[in-house]
């Protein structure tokens, strides 16, 4: 099978290419050189490319079987505002897979994305979803949580909250429903060889509350004396706002910060149409703290 990724070298994108890389051929897009290094010792061809070029997309593409998107941002900036990065991305690889003939877009969502929803992020995602799944009937949309693997950023926070005496958060009693980064990659790679199509919604086997979530880190890195000290998600939001009224390019923005504090609990975990045995949260977090935080 011929397989283009869109977004390969992220942490998902990289694990993907691993786990397909020996059996398809294939290509991993990416806008950077710098992007680009990330993948030279992968099993892979590499394209830079705007990702907004519908052209040299649909050249690259030709001959394609799928296109996988792992595009996506949750903190937008000036540069790089949710609209571009998703809805304008979104329409040009439609494009270009119409031009190229490739029938089936597999992208990456986030849960909590509806159209109607308060949270920019999560409006924007919807709309990018509603893109692919109307340019391209035989496409697929898979949402997920927070996903943790191994080397990741977000596994690389919790271990860190997980090693430290006070552990500060927003809103400790947020619920997380973390799923295994290499469950994510098995699910994508059974939606290569499916005709699934339109949203598919996949999370890990246990919600639990962000204070739990790092308690229970701390204690595969034998931190027992571990505090959560949880804050006002209004201060965050404060604080972020003036990041964000005086900075080009702020760590965190009050919609991030909004994505982030999303509860995820769930009662379906694994749809009927994957053959998946999902991670316990136990053997991932045994997994993440095994490398240095």
């Amino acid at each position: 099978m011929k397989i283009a990724i869109a977004g390969a070298n992220g942490n998902l994108g990289r694990r993907l290419i691993a786990a397909l890389g020996h059996d398809h051929q294939l290509l991993g897009l990416v806008r950077s050189p710098s992007a680009a290094e990330h993948l030279i010792s992968l099993p892979c061809q590499v394209a830079m490319v705007a990702y907004q070029d519908v052209e040299q997309l649909s050249n690259l593409i030709q001959g394609f079987d799928v296109l996988i998107n792992l595009t996506g941002i949750i903190k937008a900036t000036r540069t790089n505002p949710y609209v571009k990065a998703h809805e304008e991305t979104a329409k040009a690889l439609v494009l270009a897979c119409q031009q190229a003939e490739v029938p089936r877009i597999i992208a990456l969502g986030i849960c909590g994305t509806e159209a109607e929803h308060p949270n920019a992020c999560f409006r924007s995602r919807a709309a990018c979803e509603a893109l692919q799944l109307e340019g391209l009937s035989d496409s697929v949309i898979l949402r997920v949580p927070m996903v943790l693997g191994e080397g990741d950023y977000a596994s690389r926070a919790l271990v860190k909250r997980a090693n430290s005496r006070l552990a500060w958060t927003f809103r400790a009693r947020s619920m997380e429903q973390p799923i295994y980064a290499g469950d994510v990659i098995e699910a994508i790679r059974q939606l290569c060889f499916t005709k699934i199509t339109g949203i598919v919604m996949l999370a890990g086997p246990e919600s639990i509350t962000r204070r739990a979530l790092i308690t229970r880190c701390a204690g595969f890195v034998d931190n027992h004396s571990v505090t959560v000290v949880s804050l006002p998600l209004a201060l965050g939001l404060f604080v972020s706002f003036l990041l964000e009224r005086f900075m080009s390019s702020p760590p965190v923005t009050p919609t991030m910060l909004g994505v982030l504090d999303h509860d995820d609990n769930f009662d379906v975990l694994l749809p009927e149409t994957l053959d998946l045995t999902l991670t316990p949260l136990d053997t991932i977090l045994e997994r993440i703290t095994k490398l240095p935080a």
